[in-house]
């Protein structure tokens, strides 16, 4: 077995654009399976654009994607979610006009390998909020509480790999804290996890890795121990 072959996401020398603006610069990730990887940077670095180009929602001009070792440069979003990517977007994208059980039950279905390992009474235990909203519809629930229902509705997929950008942007402290333990959960149990917030030391907390991305380009690939071993870099490109 070749360490591609090791690989559930191999995207190599990415350049995408937003009509003539050049956003990823030739930018390469990889993340193995069980692995959890951050993505930091400033506003408007390319990290969502990264996370974007990846999940089939923006288009490459140059470089490839590959999922689990399949060539999925040009797949649309949709298969590329098929093969066991669960995203969840920095708008959450839940459905307003749905219930909260509503919302949970069209995303319930087994992974990729027929496991099911997450299913709605395990999702509204992780979530007590989400049990005694079930009747509410989406765009009745808090900002915290839309968030959980993302993140719920992603884990009854029983994804291979869970995609949160800034999964904790704008929360109440107790529901920052809510969320990462999710994160931690998720990554306890063998998802992989990939994923982009402002709090350095919360991703750090929960990551095996992180990249920090400056105008589309990565200036730093390693460990959270090594990254906080170079305070110039942490103080230059992250603010801290």
């Amino acid at each position: 077995m070749n360490d591609s072959e090791l690989l559930l996401i191999e995207a190599q020398d990415l350049h995408t654009y937003y009509d003539e603006s050049h956003i990823l610069r030739g930018v390469s990730l990889r993340l193995r399976p069980g692995e959890a990887l951050g993505l930091m940077g400033r506003n408007g670095m390319g990290k969502t654009t990264l996370i974007r180009t990846i999940m089939g929602l923006v288009r490459a001009r140059a470089g490839s994607i590959r999922v689990a070792g399949e060539n999925m440069t040009r797949a649309p979003a949709y298969r590329i979610a098929q093969r066991g990517i669960a995203y969840v977007p920095e708008g959450r994208g839940i459905f307003a006009s749905l219930s909260v059980r509503e919302n949970l039950q069209i995303a319930e279905r087994p992974g990729v390998d027929g496991s099911r390992a997450w299913t709605i009474p395990r999702v509204l235990d992780l979530f007590p909020r989400l049990a005694q909203r079930l009747n509410y519809g989406g765009d009745r629930l808090s900002g915290g509480e839309q968030q959980m229902l993302a993140i719920a509705r992603a884990l009854l997929t029983n994804p291979r790999v869970l995609v949160l950008d800034e999964a904790t942007e704008g929360l109440a402290p107790l529901i920052r804290d809510e969320i990462w333990k999710t994160v931690r959960l998720a990554r306890d149990s063998g998802i992989a996890t990939l994923l982009v917030d402002k709090s350095v030391a919360e991703v750090s907390a929960v990551v095996d890795r992180v990249m920090v991305l400056v105008k589309g380009q990565t200036v730093f690939e390693g460990t959270a121990h090594d990254l906080q071993s170079q305070p110039a870099i942490m103080h230059q490109h992250l603010g801290v």
